[in-house]
């Protein structure tokens, strides 16, 4: 088994996890299910389920009814999933904005050394 970590923000916050809250039930047990099998089969789940994005961020890609649910996560000691930004998805290809969002909270994460401040 692999191992799923939430980010915590140095104020003690969990971004991921207030996301996947703010959703509604079913979401929320589909994206459960999805961190299951993420759980589970690690690197060696592929598509549709993870794709990769660039710099070792990854994309955890959930899908109910017309709603798409990302959640950016890496690969942090070699066998732990740090869970780093969640949203929903409107059109497109992942923006910049959420990119950039994801890589500042892996940094700070690194930084910390997995440790809230």
């Amino acid at each position: 088994m692999w191992e799923i970590a939430y980010y915590e923000s140095s104020s003690g916050r969990y971004p991921v996890a207030k996301f996947i809250e703010s959703l509604d039930v079913k979401s929320k047990a589909k994206i459960a299910r999805t961190i299951d099998l993420l759980e589970e089969f690690g690197a060696n789940l592929g598509m549709p389920y993870v794709r990769y994005l660039e710099n070792q961020l990854w994309e955890l890609r959930v899908r109910y009814s017309h709603k798409r649910h990302r959640i950016i996560y890496f690969l942090y000691n070699g066998r732990e999933f740090v869970l780093l930004h969640g949203f929903t998805k409107k059109t497109g290809p992942v923006s910049r904005k959420d990119i950039n969002l994801a890589e500042a909270r892996r940094n700070n994460y690194l930084t910390r050394g997995n440790k809230s401040e």
